[in-house]
């Protein structure tokens, strides 16, 4: 199945190149599954990447954020054919078509995965098992050896967050040396996967599965981890309507060094949804298991 997720991919990067920063790949068409406006551009990737899948004669169910659940016999096409949508319409090279390979309808369930750069072409991809590769090269995370915790990189996503979530996220980014976001999760978390940065967190209660299930899998086969703000291994079902936290890290160690600012943002927004704080511990909204301490 990978490489039918790698052709896939590829696919997709050639329907869309002439789309990038263009009017007529800006033009919004619809609203998909997810809720968010559809372009022209998505639409096209999504083809591009139904019909590889299915001209390689493989009938899986799939789950994407333009067409939602198209029911299939085998296994779960996991797909978000444009990650950064935004920066594609504007030409901003840093978008990427995002697929993952499931054999039940959960993020832990997926056992191949291939993420490619919409702009330079790059392909990642990951078997379970098997390591997380650049092209044909293998990469990994970056080693606790090499960690400077005064001098780590970390991507923070802030997008549409309002006032208070971004004042309660104060403290980690004020933590946090070098801060990045580029505009495409799932891209992001491959640079992550490949060395280039040392923390990839959402806390914003607002990925879809779709965005990220490919590249969770790279980062992790590359050496890395995903949790929970609770710190814990992050799973959910990838269905649409599905939404979710997460961290990505090159290393534990990482979590450990921001764990009280973490904490302070679960308490923060808790406090602010009107959660009740329960013995010993606090619960935020979420789709995954509770956040406690």
């Amino acid at each position: 199945m990978l490489k039918i997720l790698k052709d896939a991919c590829k696919r997709a990067y050639v329907e869309t190149g002439k789309l990038i920063g263009t009017h007529e790949g800006s033009a919004k068409i619809s609203v998909g599954a997810g809720g968010d406006v559809s372009r022209k551009i998505d639409l096209v990737a999504e083809s591009a990447v139904i019909e590889t899948i299915r001209n390689a004669g493989e009938n899986p169910t799939i789950i994407g954020e333009e067409c939602g659940t198209l029911l299939g016999s085998n296994g779960y096409l996991i797909m978000d054919a444009v990650d950064g949508t935004t920066n594609a319409s504007r030409g901003i090279p840093y978008c990427c078509c995002s697929l993952a390979y499931a054999t039940a309808p959960k993020l832990d369930c997926v056992t191949e995965a291939a993420v490619i750069d919409l702009a330079s072409g790059d392909l990642y991809h990951a078997s379970k098992g098997a390591g997380a590769y650049l092209n044909d090269k293998k990469i990994d995370v970056r080693s606790k050896r090499d960690l400077d915790y005064n001098d780590l990189i970390g991507g923070i996503n802030v997008s549409s967050s309002n006032e208070h979530t971004i004042s309660s996220l104060g403290p980690l980014i004020a933590k946090l040396k070098h801060v990045r976001h580029f505009g495409a999760n799932a891209l992001e978390l491959c640079y992550l996967a490949r060395g280039m940065m040392d923390i990839s967190a959402d806390l914003r209660m607002k990925i879809r599965p779709t965005d990220v299930a490919g590249s969770f899998m790279i980062v992790r086969e590359a050496g890395g981890i995903v949790l929970s703000p609770s710190g814990e291994p992050v799973d959910s079902s990838v269905f649409p309507g599905t939404t979710l936290s997460y961290v990505g890290l090159a290393d534990m160690s990482i979590f450990e060094h921001f764990q009280e600012e973490i904490k302070y943002f679960i308490k923060q927004i808790s406090a602010r949804a009107g959660i009740r704080t329960r013995v010993g511990g606090v619960t935020v909204p979420h789709t995954g298991p509770d956040y406690t301490e």
